[in-house]
């Protein structure tokens, strides 16, 4: 098993090294994490909803060491990564960290999402800080009004912003 802290470089390494094969290729392969994640967060979502989603990242919060906020209610789930420890392990190695690094959590995320009918916001906020801010609605109206308050608004394959 690679340690947590080779395993951010590791996949900081794989981004890169896919992002010279063309875009298409990084993004498939956000793609297939995506649907590997779905046999650990489909079923919460499809019987759960947003609550499910509050078991599983709370449950992440803990597992990863996570400085992360989570505030959940009947319209909303917000995640705020207050510090990111996969980004910030990749920053404390030696090698500079993919410019498109954060992207693949709305690359795995989004998609789920999409394909559970809820609408979520990504805001990197600033690329070079360990943090960021997740918002996932049930009304797409509640979704876009938010996106105007982000800073960094990112998407994901197959998603349109707006």
């Amino acid at each position: 098993m690679i340690p947590s802290d080779h395993f951010t470089r590791f996949y900081n390494e794989i981004f890169k090294f896919l992002e010279t094969q063309g875009e298409e290729a990084l993004e498939a392969y956000w793609l297939a994490i995506s649907k590997n994640q779905e046999r650990h967060i489909l079923d919460l979502i499809q019987t759960e909803g947003l609550a499910g989603m509050y078991e599983y990242w709370s449950h992440i919060k803990i597992e990863e060491n996570c400085d992360m906020d989570l505030d959940f209610d009947e319209d909303r789930l917000e995640l705020r990564m207050n510090v990111c420890p996969s980004l910030s392990k990749v920053l404390d190695n030696d090698a500079a960290p993919m410019e498109r690094y954060c992207d693949h959590c709305a690359g795995w995320i989004g998609p789920i999402m999409d394909k559970t009918g809820y609408h979520m916001v990504y805001d990197v906020i600033d690329r070079t800080k360990p943090q960021c801010v997740t918002r996932i609605f049930k009304d797409p109206a509640k979704a876009r009004e938010a996106e105007k308050d982000a800073k960094l608004l990112m998407g994901w394959p197959g998603h349109k912003l707006g």
